[in-house]
């Protein structure tokens, strides 16, 4: 199956704020988003379902360090990040207002 990243306008204005803080993560970055959309389920993104407030996300690991969050809507095989930053950013906030 073939999956299609969505990319929300919200989200690109977070992305570009995370790119521009940790420009020296921008190649991880862009590794994790095409490897998300080839193969969302490689072990290396550590893909796993979110509890709590975050409960309709899921998340993936750019690094040890830095996470995005998503919604992974199989059934229209649609990936629609959500958040990006480090743990406390993605987790502990939850939905930065932008």
């Amino acid at each position: 199956m073939s999956y299609r990243l969505v990319f929300t306008e919200q989200y690109e204005r977070r992305a570009a704020r995370f790119l521009k803080r940790h420009p020296e993560l921008e190649r991880q970055y862009l590794k994790c988003l095409k490897l998300l959309e080839a193969s969302p389920f490689h072990p290396s993104l550590r893909l796993h379902a979110l509890s709590g407030r975050l409960s309709r996300l899921h998340s993936v690991s750019i690094n040890l360090s830095y996470r995005i969050t998503l919604e992974l809507i199989i059934r229209d095989g649609e990936i629609i990040p959500v958040n990006v930053g480090d743990h406390d950013e993605v987790y502990k906030y939850g939905f930065r207002p932008t």
